[in-house]
């Protein structure tokens, strides 16, 4: 580990507009901006992702990775209005279809930029998988859009190549598996093959000494993707630069450990640095402390209890709902969502930079999931 000099002080300016947010966080060595751009009012996918595009172009960064979420990209439809909105589309993108039809308005984008900082991309087979960033305290790469080479191929194997290609990536960026820190994996069918799918994880962390180190924090959600695999994942890894930066597990105070019930992820993490603190918030759901789904066929009371459990990690590491840079709600069935709207308004949410998706949750009696990233400047 290199020791570099490190300035303390970081800013948060957080902007909400008609349909997106801007969480700008600028730093001495580099500024970075997290946007979240969701349809209101009706608004076609086309003004969704044209909003987002001026707003990066306004903040004059370079895109680090984007989400497209809940968008069907039939014969490329969705990819040309990308390329209309954007341009030269040269960085990784994850891109997941709905479980319903996306007129439902469950649909949008979330992109990471940074500006002040050179920023190099890792391709495969031409296209870009992953960004490399360095921050005056950390090194960053952030993989997106990796899907399994051959579709044909049975799921567990698939499973095993987005692994190994991930793998590959992170050793080209300098770094291992033990230095990722999130994960995002949206398979196909999961509720068919989630337990196959776990076991080929634990294994391949078992293998790369993840399991005795840190444990990412992740996300494992149903959805179905244009390339017609059986998955596509992301990821983020973190290098620490500095002495005083580095990465925890952040347990839940509400729930077990993950790993009690077959999952290889934690329910938190948290990243720090001189100044900053990053929470990464895993999906979570409507689970008891002792591994069951809470509340069946209630979808309010789901809602609830989730987003107690998500604030109570908040709180834990000093943090609330007014820290998060973004966040994405998973919905069983789209007519939910109106329950998940009424809860932000009873307590005051209204402003959370969230999109919110329709796909299948990794359990058959789950209605709802979140996931939640935040930011705290000062010590």
């Amino acid at each position: 580990m290199n020791e570099v000099p490190v300035s303390f002080p970081r800013t948060i300016h957080k902007n909400t507009y008609a349909g997106a947010t801007t969480v700008r966080l600028s730093s001495p060595s580099h500024t970075e901006l997290f946007l979240t751009s969701a349809p209101v009012g009706g608004e076609r996918p086309e003004q969704v992702l044209a909003r987002a595009a001026e707003l990066v172009r306004e903040s004059r960064c370079d895109i680090v990775a984007q989400d497209v979420l809940g968008l069907r990209n039939r014969n490329g439809s969705s990819t040309r209005m990308l390329a209309d909105a954007f341009g030269d589309v040269s960085w990784p993108v994850t891109w997941i279809e709905p479980k319903e039809d996306e007129r439902q308005g469950l649909f949008g984008t979330q992109i990471w930029g940074v500006s002040g900082v050179p920023l190099k991309r890792l391709l495969l087979n031409g296209n870009a998988a992953g960004s490399v960033f360095e921050s005056d305290a950390a090194r960053y790469l952030r993989l997106g859009g990796i899907v399994p080479r051959t579709a044909s191929a049975p799921r567990e194997e698939q499973a095993q190549d987005v692994f190994e290609q991930m793998d590959a990536h992170l050793r080209a960026a300098g770094m291992t598996f033990r230095d990722i820190s999130r994960t995002w994996f949206f398979a196909d069918d999961i509720l068919s093959w989630y337990d196959d799918f776990n076991r080929v994880r634990t294994a391949f962390f078992r293998e790369r000494s993840v399991l005795n180190g840190l444990m990412p924090a992740s996300t494992g959600i149903g959805a179905s993707n244009a390339s017609g695999t059986a998955l596509v994942a992301g990821g983020l890894a973190v290098r620490a630069r500095h002495p005083e930066a580095g990465c925890v597990a952040a347990p839940s105070p509400m729930q077990c450990s993950a790993s009690s019930y077959g999952s290889s992820f934690s329910r938190a993490v948290e990243l720090f640095e001189p100044g900053l603190r990053r929470l990464l918030v895993s999906g979570t759901a409507s689970i008891d402390p002792e591994g069951r789904t809470a509340h069946l066929e209630d979808v309010k009371s789901q809602v609830a209890l989730t987003m107690d459990v998500v604030h109570a990690i908040l709180q834990s590491r000093a943090m609330d709902w007014e820290d998060a840079t973004r966040a994405v709600a998973y919905f069983k069935y789209s007519r939910d969502m109106s329950a998940f709207l009424a809860y932000r308004e009873e307590k005051g949410l209204a402003a959370l930079p969230v999109l919110s998706v329709c796909a299948e949750i990794c359990r058959d009696d789950l209605l709802f999931e979140i996931e939640v990233d935040a930011l705290k400047a000062g010590h």
